[in-house]
């Protein structure tokens, strides 16, 4: 079994997920699809859910069966959340889901929900200690993790179709008054939590409400990039999100880009228990996780049959390996270039030409990895292809100011370009850049030295005698190609090192 298929049954939205897994691609949506349900609103003051909304759930799943089934997939995991786990009639709808559908539909807990969303999160963030949050449409879920290992978790019984049927019911999205309730409730509920408290950790925001607001801070600052997961937010950046929504007419609110026309009548709840979380745990990072309930048990699926598959102490490592793999690159290729750009750095680090901090250093190493995958599409345009594919890519287990920061040393070909790509974000000053360049030089000298493609280089070692420098390469086989490249890009090494550079080339 390589491809399942998981329906989430949520509050708010059920949502199909077609997952398929493999050792060099890893974990992969083959097709997500969502719709609207709002099951929450049909449970009665009694507790029952109602006939209309049994109908409209048993509707949408059987549509999923069959797309499901188009695509020829037989394992169908349909998971059920708060607005099920709620009702009292539970056990009949579940037997409905059986008998009309033949489907297996189960019910997880709140605190099981809780567990599967840090799940997803320890394995593509690469926080050691955070507090997780998913708002979903009938339930909170929170856990506190440290050293990702996960210490508490809870479950509460609100979420954003709750709190707006509670406080906003036949009002307008901004009432006054309904705002003040509600953030009276969220904080009251919130504080009863009693290890959440003081935390200072950062924040992983999961779930349909969390993305939203993520891009509808992303539109009001044009953020340059591409993708929610791992974007970060402050204080003052969920204060302005709200200002907005607050501010905002109900009849305008579709002219907010970013925010969802299904979410528009329920986003100020979700904003609202954002910032009085921010503010109980004391966090100076709000970050987004676009992996969550869903991720987290295709994990735990796919985990039965391959143990080993996920890794959360290699969330980033992971991910490059299975980005390389993606775009086709030789193994033997990246690995020898990494192990040639960390022999040079080491060389210029002795002789204390150059200093990394182990996270830049890191990055170097991935880059080099992942050099000039744009070959993939066109190799004439391959550094323009691999800037734009990189720092658009969501890369597990690095924030997005890394993310352009890899994908400029990967792409780097000259200064020129480097200064162009480096324009769309701005998000470095010249001191960062002159470094970045210094990086790129030492990636792009790397892959000159195995230009073949046949691992000739062995060892090398750089020395100085005064204002000169030698590096002396020892080779195993024909180095008639390094050698011409080698001396065609001895000039971005000569700028790092301030003088002249003699290559030479020795027969092991």
């Amino acid at each position: 079994m390589n491809k399942i298929s998981l329906i989430d049954i949520g509050s708010n939205t059920i949502r199909l997920v077609l997952f398929e897994y493999t050792k060099t691609h890893g974990l992969k949506e083959i097709r997500n699809i969502k719709t609207p349900a709002r099951l929450a609103q049909y449970i009665d003051e009694d507790g029952y859910m109602a006939e209309e909304g049994i109908a409209a759930l048993l509707k949408i799943l059987n549509s999923f069966k069959q797309i499901s089934e188009k695509y020829h997939i037989t394992k169908i995991f349909p998971v059920a959340t708060a607005a099920i786990r709620q009702s009292k009639n539970r056990e009949d709808i579940i037997g409905r889901i059986k008998s009309e559908l033949d489907l297996d539909a189960v019910i997880i807990s709140g605190e099981e929900e809780a567990t599967l969303g840090y799940e997803a999160a320890v394995h593509t963030i690469s926080y050691y200690d955070a507090v997780t949050i998913d708002i979903g449409g009938g339930s909170t879920e929170l856990t506190f993790y440290e050293d990702k290992e996960i210490i508490y978790r809870t479950s509460l019984s609100f979420g954003v179709v709750t709190l707006s049927k509670m406080f906003f019911e036949g009002k307008k999205h901004n009432d006054k008054a309904a705002i003040k309730q509600t953030k009276q409730f969220v904080e009251t509920e919130l504080k009863k939590v009693n290890w959440l408290r003081d935390r200072r950790v950062p924040i992983l925001a999961i779930g349909g409400s969390a993305r939203n607001i993520a891009r509808i801070h992303q539109s009001m600052i044009s953020y340059p990039i591409a993708g929610v997961h791992g974007y970060t937010m402050v204080r003052n950046d969920l204060q302005d999100v709200y200002k907005l929504l607050k501010n905002t007419d109900t009849e305008n609110l579709d002219d907010i880009d970013g925010l969802s026309k299904d979410r528009a009548d329920i986003i100020l709840p979700s904003i609202i228990v954002f910032r009085t979380l921010l503010n109980i745990v004391d966090a100076k990072e709000f970050k987004f996780s676009r992996k969550g309930l869903r991720e987290g048990m295709a994990m735990r699926i796919f985990s039965k049959e391959y143990p080993v598959a996920f890794n959360k102490y290699r969330v980033f490592e992971d991910s490059i390996e299975q980005l390389a793999n993606d775009f086709n690159l030789d193994p033997t290729d990246t690995d020898k270039r990494t192990e040639i750009v960390d022999r040079l750095y080491h060389e210029l680090e002795r002789l204390n030409i150059l200093s990394l901090s182990r996270t830049n250093k890191m990055i170097m190493k991935h880059a080099a990895g992942i050099y000039y995958l744009g070959d993939f599409i066109d190799r004439d345009a391959s550094s323009q292809h691999t800037y734009y594919l990189i720092s658009n890519s969501n890369i597990n287990g690095i924030g997005h100011r890394d993310r352009v920061r890899l994908a400029l040393i990967a792409s780097y070909k000259n200064k020129t370009l480097l200064d162009f790509y480096a324009k769309e974000t701005g998000w470095f000053n010249d001191e960062e850049l002159d470094e970045i360049q210094a990086l790129g030089s030492l990636v792009k000298f790397a892959n000159a030295l195995n230009i073949s493609n046949t691992e000739i280089v062995e060892n090398l070692q750089l020395s100085k005698s005064g204002d000169a420098f030698r590096l002396t390469i020892q080779y195993n086989g024909d180095p008639i190609a390094e050698e011409y490249h080698a001396v065609r890009q001895k000039k971005h090494i000569q700028k790092i090192l301030g003088g002249d550079l003699r290559i030479e080339f020795t027969e092991s």
